[in-house]
């Protein structure tokens, strides 16, 4: 359902409802405005705030407005988990979408279950739905689809030796772990496990070691601005081995922040970023196309993945709400779990009480970067 399919759902549910004056939604979001993940945050924080408004500007949900209350964590760790404490014991909200990284939202999701409040976080760590927390869920794709979408590609021309450099922080460590789990299981032979970290400004001693095991390809696993340091390394070590990203990079900054160093690189990304290359007839076309109209316009950026990561956990707050007719917690978290075939930026999402992702490789699109761009790899 597109959103404005939705809103106009929710207009005609506001009719009967509307001579009551209701108290507003109160939705929390915790998101990475400002520190080194600000390029996922930013966009996220902007996303959720323009759709509320959209809502509300079309009569709310259930005839009530919402009103999103938002707090930066500024990437750290401890703030995040003060946001979120403050959110569920003095705000009070239904529901809370974010955090914007994995390794903040693995330090709060436990605080969920106790506060019986859904969470519908915005980073992509396969951990954090794996096990199933009955009361946590996430809109980017897993590294576990990530990897595979990669590995078949490499498959695909031929290569048997892979080596992996990953980031030491709670995205890493998790997609690392998928790296180390699928490379032998998908028949590759791992020849090189290099680590660094958040931090580090040179990786070429990592690279240098990676180089003299001869690998056919390699795969790094991060978020800026450590792999466009690496894809920079890279070249200035005249490296022309292939070079993989994950999705945590499917944003123009790593492109603007990797320069000329990012041509070439291959990754697996959302159809957000790449909306006027796919066809028509895919049910996604319609989603993507009118919330990049939406957000250019309000915010004279381009798009990127990371905001409809917050577009679609608000999108599938709201959807919950409507379904169950109220917007209690309880029946939020239940009904989020049976949506399916919902068509949002990054998927169609099918949820169900073993699956809080609600999403398969299927919602990938390999690309390349060229001149500055993505392209679909055919």
């Amino acid at each position: 359902m597109t959103i404005r399919r939705l809103l106009l759902t929710l207009a005609l549910l506001l009719v009967p409802l509307s001579a009551k004056a209701e108290e507003p939604i109160k939705i929390g979001a915790v998101f990475s405005v400002t520190g080194p993940a600000s390029f996922l945050g930013e966009p996220e924080k902007n996303t959720a705030l323009m759709l509320a408004d959209m809502i509300n500007e079309n009569g709310g949900v259930l005839g009530r407005q919402i009103e999103m209350i938002v707090y930066d964590d500024e990437t750290d760790v401890n703030k995040c988990v003060l946001a979120v404490d403050k959110l569920l014991k003095k705000d009070h909200v239904v529901a809370v979408i974010g955090p914007s990284v994995s390794g903040n939202t693995l330090a709060v999701m436990n605080k969920f279950p106790a506060a019986k409040v859904p969470l519908i976080s915005c980073a992509a760590a396969e951990k954090i739905v794996n096990p199933v927390n009955p009361w946590v869920f996430k809109t980017p794709q897993s590294d576990r689809h990530a990897v595979t979408r990669i590995l078949e590609h490499a498959k695909e021309q031929g290569y048997k030796n892979i080596a992996i450099i990953t980031v030491s922080n709670g995205f890493g460590q998790a997609g690392r772990a998928v790296l180390q789990e699928l490379v032998p299981e998908m028949g590759f032979t791992l020849v090189a496990d290099e680590v660094y970290g958040p931090k580090d400004t040179d990786m070429t001693a990592q690279l240098t070691s990676i180089k003299g095991k001869n690998p056919d390809a390699i795969i790094c696993w991060g978020t800026n601005p450590g792999p466009a340091v690496i894809a920079k390394n890279r070249v200035q070590l005249g490296m022309d081995t292939p070079l993989y990203m994950s999705h945590g990079v499917a944003s123009k900054k790593f492109i603007e922040l990797a320069g000329s160093a990012s041509e070439g690189l291959l990754l697996p990304a959302g159809r957000l970023i790449v909306a006027n290359q796919i066809s028509d007839d895919n049910p996604q076309k319609p989603v993507v196309t009118e919330y990049i109209e939406e957000y250019e316009a309000e915010f004279n950026q381009p798009i990127s993945s990371f905001g409809g990561y917050a577009y679609d956990a608000l999108m599938l707050v709201t959807k919950a709400i409507e379904m169950g007719g109220t917007a209690d917690p309880t029946s939020i978290r239940d009904n989020i779990e049976k949506i399916d075939n919902f068509v949002a930026t990054g998927g169609v999402f099918n949820f169900s009480a073993e699956d809080h992702n609600g999403l398969d490789a299927s919602a990938f699109e390999m690309v390349i970067i060229e001149n500055g761009d993505w392209k679909i790899v055919e």
